[in-house]
């Protein structure tokens, strides 16, 4: 455990309504990155994010290149305390 970071992020841009939290979700679990994304009710996306420092900024590069429908124009990152024994990456509602 002593590896791992864990960030509070947070994306605007086009980030709702384009399949952006299963980006997130997809690209968190093919790095084995766990933590959670959420869209919130000002149209931006907040997320926290757990791993290595390299998977971490592994999933930051993909997530600021997006995709054909995602554009994201601002995404900022913050430490947070690490959460033991978190497994999985959840979408929450």
């Amino acid at each position: 455990m002593e590896d791992t970071v864990r960030y509070f992020g947070r994306a605007t841009g086009r980030v709702q309504g384009v399949g952006f939290r299963y980006f997130v979700q997809q690209n968190a679990r093919e790095l084995r990155v766990t933590g959670w994304v959420k869209n919130m009710d000002d149209g931006s996306v907040t997320m926290e994010l757990q791993g290595t420092q390299d998977l971490i900024d592994e999933m930051e590069k993909r997530i600021r290149q997006g995709n054909y429908f995602i554009q994201v124009k601002s995404l900022e990152f913050e430490p947070r305390e690490p959460v033991e024994k978190e497994k999985l990456f959840d979408i929450r509602h």
